[in-house]
């Protein structure tokens, strides 16, 4: 199963507004394993830069004018994302984001059914959160240390950590070796009936809890099971 752990830096809340994607970082899966195949692009928006959003990324509008449009990058996108199930933190937001510029660009939307959210995922195994990317990393010790502004690579790389513990940790696909031990051909597997012990072990209970045992006993009757094993 191949999947692309994915994450976007962007200029804003909503394309809607005319916000657009600058920054597409993303890591390969293969089962659950990293490969170490990553696609990483910084993108030219063609627009301002708001404050609010430099100050989450860090990144410039005169940084991001040296480097393609959309449009030049498209392409190599797809084809690394391909069929790959896209692992996404907050999946509506960024979906909104690719599928925007796709949609513009004249290529196939991406469908509902090739994400997975994994905000999703953690509110649903912790549902009393927090389920930031910040806090996920603290509750699997996911070392965040680099992280003093957001970027798409960093983040997808980290994200890819989260996930695999998500589901289970890094060696849910490790499978067990089971020890083949082979029979004796002579050895057979009928019962067979338990040996008595050459010698008795000694009882463990003293005289006064004997007596009181019998006391019982004689107290339910003469027609009381514990007599037959009484006498």
């Amino acid at each position: 199963m191949r999947e692309i752990v994915l994450d976007t830096e962007t200029t804003g809340l909503s394309p809607k507004e005319g916000h657009r994607i600058v920054e597409i970082g993303a890591v390969e899966l293969i089962n659950h394993v990293p490969t170490g195949r990553t696609y990483h692009q910084y993108i030219n928006p063609e627009r301002s830069m708001p404050e609010e959003a430099y100050n989450v990324h860090g990144l410039s509008e005169e940084f991001l004018r040296k480097h393609p449009v959309f449009n030049d990058i498209v392409d190599a996108f797809c084809e690394f994302v391909g069929d790959g199930v896209l692992v996404i933190h907050n999946a509506p937001f960024d979906m909104a984001f690719i599928n925007h510029e796709l949609i513009t660009h004249n290529r196939e939307l991406i469908p509902e059914e090739q994400v997975l959210d994994t905000l999703a995922l953690a509110r649903k195994k912790h549902p009393m959160g927090p389920n930031s990317l910040d806090a996920l990393c603290r509750r699997y010790g996911v070392d965040n240390s680099n992280r003093t502004k957001h970027g798409a690579l960093l983040d997808s790389e980290l994200l890819a950590s989260v996930y695999l513990e998500l589901i289970g940790g890094r060696q849910q696909n490790l499978a067990i070796t089971q020890e083949v031990v082979e029979l004796n051909p002579q050895e057979t597997r009928e019962n067979k009936p338990a040996q008595p012990r050459p010698m008795a072990l000694p009882s463990r209970l003293t005289e006064k809890e004997i007596a009181a045992h019998d006391a019982l006993i004689t107290s339910l009757g003469e027609t009381a099971l514990w007599q037959t094993y009484k006498n």
